[in-house]
């Protein structure tokens, strides 16, 4: 008998031991499709991105009213995304895949570039310094 329940408080300990295994470090945490890159202020050049098919409610969110942009990888396809935060624009770098429209994809299509933006603040800041 005694015999008996030693084998069965073993066989419960090695049942109770059983247990499935976490790959991320004994974390019950699990990592999903998309990885947070980073959150970033959107900058001049965001507010330029040409945007194709723009909401006709006159309260829906531009990309000129974006306060962050949030970018994400998908861990999946190794694409990286951008969006903005209240427009809900997103723009993708994915040299392997065709799945966005081309508007959505990089190289983005630009109201202005860089350059021009350069150009037209030392044109103003020569006006203002003439005045």
């Amino acid at each position: 008998m005694r015999s008996w329940c030693l084998v069965g408080v073993v066989g419960l300990l090695a049942l109770a031991g059983c247990q499935k295994s976490t790959t991320n470090g004994g974390s019950s945490f699990e990592r999903g499709r998309y990885i947070g890159v980073g959150v970033y202020a959107p900058g001049r050049m965001w507010r330029q991105i040409a945007r194709a098919g723009s909401s006709a409610d006159a309260a829906a969110a531009t990309i000129r009213d974006d306060e962050q942009v949030i970018v994400v990888v998908d861990a999946t396809t190794g694409e990286l995304r951008q969006c903005g935060n209240l427009s809900g624009f997103c723009t993708t770098m994915n040299p392997w895949t065709n799945a966005l429209p081309p508007t959505a994809r990089a190289p983005t299509a630009l109201a202005k570039h860089a350059e021009q933006l350069d150009q037209e603040e030392a044109k103003q800041a020569k006006q203002n310094s003439a005045h």
